[in-house]
Order: C-alpha cells, then structure tokens, then sequence
C-alpha cells in the first residue's frame, strides 16, 4: 500500500517562508514514483481540498492563481519526495496541505497531510 507523508508545516508570520516535503512510503519503487504526475493540495475546515501546484513526470509546473509566483514544486525522483517551497506566505494561505498523484484517485493514497499557519 502507498502512502505519501508530508512535512515541514508549522506557524509563520505574513511574508515569511516554508518548505514542505512529501514523500512516498510502501510499495513504491523509484521507478513507479517518477512515472506519476504529482500535486498539492491544501483544504481548510469545511471547504473541498484544492490543488495548488503540481509536476509532470518530465518537470512540468502548474500553479493555482492564488500561488502563482510564490510557491514553487519540485521533485526528487530517487529520494520519491516532491516538496513545495511558499514564499510570502498570507493568511489565507492556512490549510493542511497535503500531496498526492494528480489527478488523484478518490481516496486512495491521502497521508495525514501538514499544517500550515500563517498568522501574526
């Protein structure tokens, strides 16, 4: 069974900086990882989880409006870990972001995701 475990949240000022990482754990090889588009995600109480950013298998970047230009993905295919850099971070940048296969699979594969606060 696959599943993805994020981290790398926690509470930051308006402006500042975090990097989150995810990485793929179970029965994933290398090879599988870097063969699946990937994405974050990010869902606040009591709204549906949105995608924010995600990478195809060639490197490929895409970004919601609402983090173009601050938040940047990445992946490291023999480590199976995708990250996601967020920079001048505002408060309604708070979530639990998570990541995932894009498109993802209903249920399958979500971890417990990370918290990110941006708060003064």
């Amino acid at each position: 069974q696959v599943q993805f475990v994020e981290s790398g949240g926690g509470l930051v000022q308006p402006g500042g900086s975090l990097q989150l990482s995810c990485t793929a754990s179970g029965s994933i090889s290398i090879i599988s990882f870097s063969n699946y588009a990937m994405g974050w995600y990010r869902q606040v109480l009591g709204k549906q989880r949105e995608l924010v950013a995600s990478i195809t298998i060639a490197g490929s970047t895409n970004y919601a409006d609402s983090v173009k230009g601050r938040f940047t993905i990445s992946r490291t295919n023999v480590k199976k870990t995708v990250y996601l850099q967020m920079n001048s971070l505002k408060p309604e940048d708070t979530a639990v972001y998570y990541c995932n296969i894009n498109p993802h699979r209903g249920d399958d594969y979500w971890g417990q995701g990370t918290q990110v606060t941006v708060s003064s």
